[in-house]
C-alpha cells in the first residue's frame, strides 16, 4: 500500500496545526471582545429572538459554537442567564458556526491563500510582544488565522490521492453503496469525528477537504455535516455534568434541538441536496452538478456543502422556534429539579472550568462569592437562633453551624484556587489583577467571619455546660448587637453582588461604626454589672468575650465591603468614625 504510517502522521500533524490555529484565532477574538462578551450574552437575551441573534453574534466573534454553548451553559450555571434565555443563544450558535465552513470553503479552496496567511503572520508576529494588550490580542487572532489556513493547506497536501490508492477507494466505496443506510452511517461518522477533534469547525474542515479531494460524495459529506451538528452538543453536556440542574437543562436542550433537526432533515435529505445543487449551479453559472463527483464539480461541491450547512441550521431554528416552549417542558421533565441545593454548599458557578476570557471568569467567581456571603448570612441566622431561641434544636443548630463553617473553609480554598488559575492568564490588565486580589481578600475575610461565628456558638455551649446565665439587660444588649451585625452582613451580601464602581462605602462605614459604638457602650455596662454583682464572673467573661468577637466580625464585614468596592479608603473610614463620634 502506497500510503505509509509516516504519511498518516503527516495528516494528523496537519490537522493538529489547523486545530491549533483555530484555537489561537478563537482565543484572540475572545480576548479582543473581553468583557463585552458578558454584556452581549447577558444583556441581549430579553427574548428568544434576541437570544438567537446574540448566539449568532457571539459565535461569529469566538469562531466556535462549542465555546458559545459551553459559555452559555456556564452562564446558566452562574445565574447570569436563565435556562429559557440560553435556548435562544444555543439556537443562534448553531447558525453562527456555519461561518467557519464558508470561510474555509471560500478562502481555502477557491484561491491560494497560503502566501497571504504567511504574510499575515509576518505582519502581526512582532506585535505579539507588544505592551499594548489590545494590539497583542489582535496580533494573536491574526497569527491564529494564518496558522489555521496553513494547517488547512497542509491537510489538503497530506490527504492521499484517492486515485493512487485503489485499496482505500474500495474500502470507502464499500460503505457508500447502501443508499439511505450509508447516509445514516456517515451521520454517525460525523458525530464521532467531532468527538475526536472536540471541534465542529475542525470536523467540518476535514469533511470539506474529503469532499474536495473526491474521497466522499456530496450526499455523504452532507450526512457527516448533520452528524457534526450532533457531535458539537456533547462538549456542552460534558461541561454540564458538574453543573447545576439549570446548566444540565441548557446542555440537554442543545442536544435534543439538534437531534430533532437532524431527524427532520434526514426525512427530506435528497430533495434538499437537489435544491442545494440547483442553487449553486445558478449562482456560480456552472452547469455541472455537484453530485457528479468530477474534478470540475468538486470545486463547487464545497460551496454547496457550506450552503447546506447554513440552510439546515437556519431552517431548523425557523421551524422549531415556535416549538421551543414544548421542547423546554420536555427537557424539564427528563431533567427535574430535585431541590435540596440550599443545604449543599459547593462550587456551583465555576464548575465548568476557567473561561478563555478572564473577564468572564471573574464574573463567575463573583457569583461564587455571592454564594459565600449567603452562607455567612445563614450562619448568622443559625447562631442568633442558638443564642436566643434554641428550644429543643440546640444539637441540630450546632451541627448546622459546624456544617456552615466547614463549607466556608471549602469555599475559600476552591474559590482561591480558581482565582489563582485565572490570574495565571498571561498579560492580564492591571485592573483585572487588582480585582482578583480584592476577591482573594474578600473570601479570606468572610472565612474569618465564619470562624468567629463558630467560636461564638462554642461560647454559647460553654454557658450551658457551666450553667451560666445572663441578666435580662445583658441578653437584650447581645440581641441588639446581633441585629446590628445582621444589617451589616445583609448590606455586605448586596455589595459583593455589585460591580466595584457601584459599591458605596458610606453606609458600610456607618453600620460598622454603630457596631463599634454598641461594643463600647455594652462593655461599660458589663463592667458596671460585674461591680454590682448582677452576674457571676464566669458568665461575665463569656459575655465580654462574645461581645469582642462580634465586634471583630464587624471589622471583617467592613473589609469585605472595601474589597467589593475595589479600594481601601482608610482616610474615609477615619473621617466617618470621627464624624460619628461628634454625634
Amino acid at each position: 500500500m502506497s500510503y505509509s504510517l509516516f504519511d498518516f502522521l503527516q495528516l494528523i500533524g496537519s490537522l493538529g496545526i489547523f486545530i491549533f490555529g483555530m484555537k489561537i484565532f478563537s482565543e484572540g477574538l475572545q480576548k479582543i471582545a473581553g468583557n463585552r462578551l458578558k454584556g452581549i450574552l447577558s444583556g441581549m437575551t430579553r427574548n428568544r429572538l434576541t437570544g438567537v441573534l446574540t448566539g449568532f453574534g457571539t459565535t461569529a466573534i469566538t469562531q466556535s459554537s462549542t465555546t458559545t454553548t459551553v459559555m452559555a451553559v456556564s452562564f446558566v450555571n452562574a445565574g447570569l442567564l436563565t435556562f429559557v434565555q440560553s435556548t435562544g443563544v444555543i439556537m443562534g450558535a448553531n447558525i453562527g458556526t456555519t461561518i467557519t465552513a464558508w470561510m474555509v470553503a471560500l478562502f481555502g479552496f477557491k484561491f491560494q491563500i497560503t502566501p497571504i496567511a504567511v504574510a499575515v503572520i509576518g505582519v502581526f508576529f512582532a506585535f505579539l510582544f507588544s505592551n499594548n494588550s489590545r494590539l497583542r490580542n489582535i496580533a494573536e487572532a491574526m497569527v491564529g488565522f494564518g496558522i489555521l489556513f496553513i494547517g488547512l493547506e497542509f491537510i489538503k497536501g497530506a490527504v492521499p490521492d484517492i486515485r493512487a490508492n485503489p485499496e482505500m477507494f474500495a474500502f470507502l466505496d464499500a460503505f457508500t453503496n447502501y443508499g439511505y443506510l450509508s447516509l445514516l452511517l456517515f451521520v454517525f461518522v460525523g458525530t464521532i469525528l467531532t468527538l475526536l477533534t472536540q471541534s465542529s469547525s475542525a470536523a467540518t474542515a476535514i469533511t470539506l477537504v474529503m469532499l474536495f479531494e473526491g474521497w466522499i460524495s456530496f450526499p455523504i459529506a452532507a450526512a457527516m455535516i448533520l452528524g457534526e451538528n450532533i457531535g458539537t452538543t456533547v462538549t456542552a453536556n460534558i461541561a454540564a455534568l458538574v453543573g447545576n440542574v439549570h446548566a444540565k437543562r441548557a446542555a440537554r436542550f442543545h442536544f435534543f434541538f439538534n437531534i430533532v433537526g437532524v431527524i427532520w432533515m434526514m426525512a427530506i435529505i435528497f430533495p434538499m441536496l437537489s435544491l442545494m445543487d440547483t442553487a449553486v449551479q445558478y449562482f456560480t453559472g456552472n452547469p455541472v452538478s455537484v453530485m457528479e463527483g468530477s474534478q470540475e464539480a468538486r470545486s463547487n461541491a464545497t460551496l454547496a456543502l457550506s450552503l447546506f450547512h447554513t440552510s439546515f441550521n437556519v431552517l431548523n431554528v425557523v421551524l422549531l422556534f415556535a416549538f421551543v416552549p414544548y421542547l423546554i417542558r420536555f427537557v424539564e421533565f427528563i431533567q427535574p429539579d430535585r431541590g435540596g441545593e440550599d443545604d449543599e454548599f459547593h462550587l456551583r458557578y465555576i464548575s465548568a472550568g476557567v473561561m478563555t476570557s478572564p473577564g468572564l471568569s471573574v464574573a463567575q467567581a463573583q457569583k461564587e462569592i455571592q454564594q459565600f456571603a449567603g452562607v455567612v448570612e445563614k450562619m448568622h441566622e443559625s447562631v442568633t437562633e442558638l443564642l436566643f431561641e434554641p428550644g429543643n434544636n440546640r444539637e441540630k443548630l450546632m451541627e448546622k453551624i459546624q456544617k456552615y463553617e466547614d463549607a466556608t473553609d471549602q469555599l475559600e480554598v476552591e474559590i482561591s484556587d480558581y482565582l489563582v488559575r485565572v490570574s495565571e492568564h498571561t498579560n492580564l490588565e492591571h485592573w483585572m489583577t487588582e480585582r482578583i486580589r480584592f476577591m482573594q481578600t474578600m473570601i479570606n475575610d468572610m472565612e474569618r467571619i465564619a470562624d468567629i461565628y463558630y467560636q461564638v456558638s462554642k461560647l454559647s455551649e460553654r454557658m450551658i455546660e457551666t450553667e451560666s446565665t445572663w441578666p435580662e439587660d445583658a441578653s437584650k444588649e447581645m440581641a441588639v448587637m446581633m441585629t446590628a451585625l445582621q444589617h451589616a452582613i445583609h448590606a455586605m451580601k448586596e455589595n459583593v453582588a455589585k460591580e466595584p464602581a457601584a459599591v458605596s462605602l458610606k453606609d458600610a462605614i456607618a453600620l460598622e461604626d454603630k457596631i463599634d459604638k454598641l461594643r463600647d457602650e455594652y462593655r461599660n455596662n458589663h463592667y458596671g454589672r460585674l461591680e454590682s454583682g448582677d452576674y457571676a464572673p464566669r458568665a461575665g467573661v463569656i459575655f465580654i468575650d462574645m461581645l469582642n468577637r462580634l465586634e471583630r466580625i464587624g471589622d471583617h464585614v467592613l473589609n469585605v465591603n472595601e474589597s467589593a468596592s475595589g479600594r481601601r479608603l482608610k482616610a474615609m473610614r477615619i473621617d466617618g468614625q470621627a464624624q460619628a463620634r461628634k454625634h
